[in-house]
């Protein structure tokens, strides 16, 4: 429901042309209806502060031939395509253009705004330290406004898109997910802004993240910083283990990988490049003040920027980009841009994705390297210095983070590959064009499958499936199925709680092999090199097999390979996704843990008396009532991993509640859901309802037992099933009758039209048309004259 952060070289080139255009163009009009030359100076400014943040980070980048620091890995990972990045680089041109221009022009021109409180600021604090200071469009003529929106290139990215009306596109899902809905052509579409189900809390009501004042109260106390509030509950170094195998953790992050895909900015200033401070006695941050943050990027005509697209009594407060689309239509396999998908694609094949042309995996595939390079990803220390193993290319970015992770998108690769080849071969008077597609929708059509019937009902348990999700009713296109900011930012992150600190690597009887010892998480973070040549993707997939995923502990929620060694390649720094996740949801402006409970119908909790009601162990609810003081105050993401869970889940009711919402909106709002009318034939879905994730790995590993149900953890051999005992479905049902087409047109003994009319061949049939002032008879062949309606032969 796809964060990118804009570095690197294409970013500086597409920058510099796209802006310099723009402000050449716009320069004369600017002098000429403009008597303060402040508005040009100030742009010009805001252009020279992108600039010199574009070329600090390809600079950085170029320089980074050693070993990556966790920031750097997390800033590769979020890396966008050349579209998304022109997309999310107008939105900080803007958002920079009018941070300048507030401070040019402030002095002269100083209005207070009060807060209303609509959004959650404080109506008792004067608004003087956070004082937008003046209408622009007491300066600016409208003219000058839309030459300031064209010159940042937002004004493009706001217009509804061009849905073609063809046959593919009717067909088959738009890569980007736009014109799903025929009415609402943006929802559900890559690089758009995530839904809200709530209002946001922004501290100033527009963008200012909550904390960022650290004088501002919040029900009379002040919020607690991101850092010290996980360790309000211990870390894990155990494997604790549960009924569930670990391989469902991956589904998990395949699917908001799926849904979602943020944006980040540019390290521009400190209000974008948001810090997490370091307590004095905090032994693991030594040696460092802070945190690094990066925001998410804003979308085009929200925060600052909406300053320019209405007056400031009804602004639109700051919302960020979902590089993604947000369906489940498997853009983590193909991408969620026309480019993405080209660079993944093998053109020159019968629909086949791309694969790596150096290595392969006794005979299978590898997912082809990116052209970014040299990329961060680590080497092996005992290769020579000249041999390099890049990081992957998925349709995510981030399939590179995790060789397990890794192994996942490398088994959807072969399985498109694997389909077609097979529709091919039973269909061979198909087009390249119409193979890739067809298997295309079939991946999708698996992935829903999979996650719907499969992992869903385990993770928030099959009450709470039947609550907020139901049976299937068909298509119902007033549904919006937009990924929401509360799924992305904090519901579906419970699976950073399951996550294990050891990676496991088993032989073909799922025992230790002691040629591939198991590894801590931190050693295979972006560590392609190890998927190929240490074993391949079999022991891997065996590992996360019968390897249980981490019970979630209330006083043991993540493990430390998640909070101090995160992205670590050395001691380089290091990352906390804990606090990442916290400051995360304020920076997206999700309002607070009562609030989402309300939202779910869920009683408001008060006192401390009442959060012991939903979280049994005492000593937890003890710590984050001594941080946060108020339930109200909590964060949403915290609060919703340490509910009880409910019986037969992982997860509690309030995170079961947006969840299963979430799940819904996306299956009830696609059109191209497998299940709806006219996607497939009645034949073909019965055959898909037989396939499996386990089916997958059979038909794409050496693997030859596995369990019926891949994330029922179970012990091998008793669990287990040969393959050939393992459903699958027959792609016979795809075979088309295809019958070699008659060109009737060129039949001149009885020719199909009369001999003025001229004849089309379409296919299976015919059609006769006339020119003017002719029109087509009755009869369908004859043109007659339709000023004197006399036949003409």
């Amino acid at each position: 429901m796809k964060v990118f952060i804009i570095l690197g070289i294409s970013a500086a080139i597409a920058f510099t042309a796209v802006f310099f255009s723009f402000l050449q163009k716009g320069k004369d009009v600017l002098f000429e209806e403009s008597e303060d030359n402040c508005i040009t100076e100030a742009i010009q400014k805001a252009y020279n502060m992108v600039d010199y943040a574009t070329k600090y980070a390809l600079k950085r980048n170029i320089q980074g031939k050693g070993i990556a620091s966790p920031t750097s890995l997390l800033a590769f990972s979020k890396f966008p395509e050349q579209e998304s990045q022109d997309i999310s680089q107008a939105a900080e041109r803007m958002e920079m253009s009018i941070q300048v221009l507030k401070q040019k022009v402030c002095q002269k021109h100083k209005r207070s705004l009060h807060p209303t409180g609509k959004y959650g600021i404080l109506a008792s604090k004067p608004f003087t330290n956070r004082v937008l200071g003046f209408f622009l469009t007491d300066l600016l003529s409208a003219d000058l406004l839309t030459m300031i929106a064209n010159i940042s290139g937002c004004l493009a990215y706001m217009l509804p898109p061009k849905c073609p009306n063809n046959c593919l596109a009717n067909k088959y899902q738009l890569i980007t997910g736009a014109c799903n809905n025929r009415e609402h052509t943006r929802w559900g579409a890559s690089n758009t802004a995530l839904a809200r189900w709530l209002p946001p809390t922004y501290e100033d009501g527009l963008s200012q993240p909550r904390g960022w004042d650290s004088s501002a109260q919040y029900n009379g106390v002040q919020l607690p910083q991101p850092l010290k509030v996980p360790y309000c509950v211990k870390y894990s170094k155990e494997e604790l283990g549960e009924e569930l195998a670990f391989i469902t953790v991956y589904p998990g992050f395949r699917v908001l990988s799926d849904c979602e895909k943020f944006y980040l900015t540019l390290k521009l200033r400190k209000y974008m490049f948001f810090f997490t401070q370091v307590t004095t006695n905090d032994t693991l941050f030594k040696g460092m003040d802070c945190l690094p943050f990066y925001r998410s990027s804003p979308t085009c005509g929200t925060g600052d920027h909406s300053i320019l697209f209405g007056n400031l009594s009804a602004l639109n407060p700051r919302q960020q980009i979902n590089g993604l689309t947000s369906f489940l239509d498997a853009s983590t396999v193909y991408g969620s841009t026309s480019t993405v998908e080209s660079k993944l694609r093998n053109l020159t094949s019968e629909g086949l994705l791309r694969v790596n042309s150096k290595y392969h995996d006794n005979g299978r595939e590898y997912l082809p390297f990116t052209d970014r390079v040299p990329s961060p990803c680590a080497q092996d220390s005992n290769a020579s210095e000249d041999e390099r193993i890049e990081c992957f290319m998925a349709g995510d970015s981030r399939s590179s983070e995790v060789t397990s992770l890794t192994a996942m998108h490398t088994l959807w690769l072969r399985e498109h590959n694997r389909l077609a080849w097979a529709l091919k071969a039973i269909n061979s008077h198909w087009s390249a064009e119409t193979i890739y597609q067809e298997a295309r929708k079939i991946v999708g059509a698996l992935h829903q499958i999979i996650t719907l019937r499969d992992y869903i009902p385990k993770i928030i348990g099959s009450d709470a499936f039947n609550q907020y999700i139901g049976l299937y009713k068909g298509y119902d296109p007033t549904v919006n199925p937009t990924v929401s900011n509360v799924f992305a930012t904090a519901a579906f992150r419970f699976g950073h709680a399951t996550i294990q600190p050891i990676v496991r690597r088993l032989n073909a009887q799922y025992l230790d092999d002691p040629e591939l010892p198991s590894l801590h998480l931190h050693e295979v973070f972006f560590s392609p090199w190890r998927l190929i040549k240490e074993g391949g993707l079999d022991p891997l997939i065996r590992g996360l097999l019968v390897q249980s995923a981490k019970l979630q502990v209330q006083d043991q929620l993540m493990n430390e390979e998640l909070t101090d060694k995160l992205f670590v390649l050395s001691n380089n720094g290091s990352l906390d996704l804990a606090s990442l996740n916290l400051q995360r949801g304020r920076d997206h402006g999700l309002p607070g843990y009562n609030d989402w409970r309300e939202f779910c119908g869920l009683p408001k909790l008060e006192t401390q008396t009442d959060l012991n009601t939903i979280i049994t162990n005492q000593k937890v609810t003890e710590k984050i009532m001594e941080l946060y003081h108020n339930p109200s105050n909590i964060d949403v993401w915290l609060g919703g991993l340490v509910e009880d869970f409910l019986p037969g889940a992982r997860t509690g009711p309030l995170f079961a509640c947006l969840i299963g919402k979430q799940m819904k909106a996306l299956r009830d709002g696609d059109r191209f859901w497998w299940e709806n009318d006219n996607v497939f034939s009645e034949a073909q879905k019965n055959e898909l309802k037989r396939h499996s994730l386990s089916r997958v790995i059979c038909d794409n590993t050496g693997i030859s037992d596995v369990p019926v149900d891949a994330f029922q953890l179970g012990k091998f051999p008793q669990d287990f099933k040969h393959c050939s005992n393992i459903d699958g479905m027959n792609l016979e049902a795809w075979k088309e009758i295809y019958q070699e087409d008659i060109n009737e047109c060129e039949n001149e003994i009885n020719p199909p039209c009369s001999l003025t009319a001229k004849c089309i061949n379409t296919k299976g049939s015919y059609k006769c048309l006339c020119t003017e002032p002719y029109k087509l008879a009755e009869d369908g062949r004859t043109c007659i004259d339709t000023a004197q309606e006399s036949a003409v032969h």
